[in-house]
């Protein structure tokens, strides 16, 4: 989880909106958590996910892959256990994975 909490206080560093975590171990194989969250342009969702990758690049973790960077509607960044997902608000409303995923345990966040 402690690559979740880097992930979160990034990306709320960048004042990404609507940040919520879900653990998925108990229903998913190819990861523990999510995190999703919402940036109101581009050029914010690319600054997400850019603070992202190098918080945990300077923890030691690399992302497996990183998919949706150049449009920035929909960024997905695999750290394997963690899967990061940064939407566009029209993007996160049309996938609406917290729907998808409800039967996910929601994680608490925390900034300090």
């Amino acid at each position: 989880m402690d690559a979740l909490k880097l992930a979160a206080a990034a990306a709320d560093e960048k004042k990404a909106r609507d940040l919520i975590a879900l653990d998925i171990s108990e229903i998913a194989s190819f990861a523990d958590c999510f995190l999703i969250c919402t940036g109101d342009s581009s050029r914010q969702i690319q600054a997400i996910a850019d603070e992202i990758e190098t918080r945990l690049k300077k923890a030691g973790l690399r992302p497996d892959h990183i998919e949706g960077y150049q449009n920035a509607e929909w960024v997905v960044m695999d750290y394997f256990d963690l899967i990061v997902h940064i939407f566009s608000k029209t993007a996160r409303s049309y996938y609406d994975l917290e729907r998808l995923w409800r039967d996910a345990v929601p994680v608490k966040l925390n900034f300090e």
